[in-house]
């Protein structure tokens, strides 16, 4: 891909019109979307309230370790699917919608020094579900790999 090619990626809106052909060509329901912002947002907030965090205090050198960090995101994404459960809606609890999330908190979250960051995921999972918004190829390409993922994994338990 140009430069020229990655920048019209990346800046260049869709049309409203592309953006209708782009949903019923991969066949994303707009309520689907809804249940996984939903989904991504209470991961976020379960892992952000619940996260002891590293240390800053260097006299105490309180830090989670690796293994530590991976036991806290797997306690977080079992309780989400657990909650999610009482709604009558079953997730996964592994596949590619896990493995998605693992890798995203791990660069964004556990492993990032810039508190700034952290503190913008909510948001993140808001603007790149908000069917209103105006995207560009680059926000439809993470929307896919998110509502991909969890399609695959999530079953709505209709009686």
């Amino acid at each position: 891909m140009g430069n020229n090619n990655f920048y019209n990626y990346v800046t260049k809106q869709v049309t409203k019109e592309d953006l209708d052909i782009w949903l019923k060509m991969n066949n994303i329901i707009p309520e689907k979307m809804e249940l996984y912002c939903d989904f991504s947002l209470s991961l976020f907030f379960k892992i952000r309230s619940t996260y002891l965090g590293d240390s800053k205090d260097y006299e105490t050198k309180i830090t989670m370790s690796q293994e530590d960090k991976k036991n806290h995101f797997e306690w977080c994404w079992n309780k989400t699917i657990e909650d999610f459960g009482k709604e009558n809606i079953t997730i996964e609890s592994t596949g590619s919608h896990f493995d998605y999330f693992r890798d995203f908190y791990n660069e964004l979250f556990y492993t990032q020094e810039n508190d700034n960051v952290k503190e913008t995921i909510d948001k993140f999972f808001t603007d790149i579900f908000d069917m209103g918004k105006v995207f560009t190829q680059s926000d439809l390409d993470i929307v896919l790999t998110i509502y991909r993922s969890l399609d695959k994994n999530i079953r709505l338990n209709v009686y």
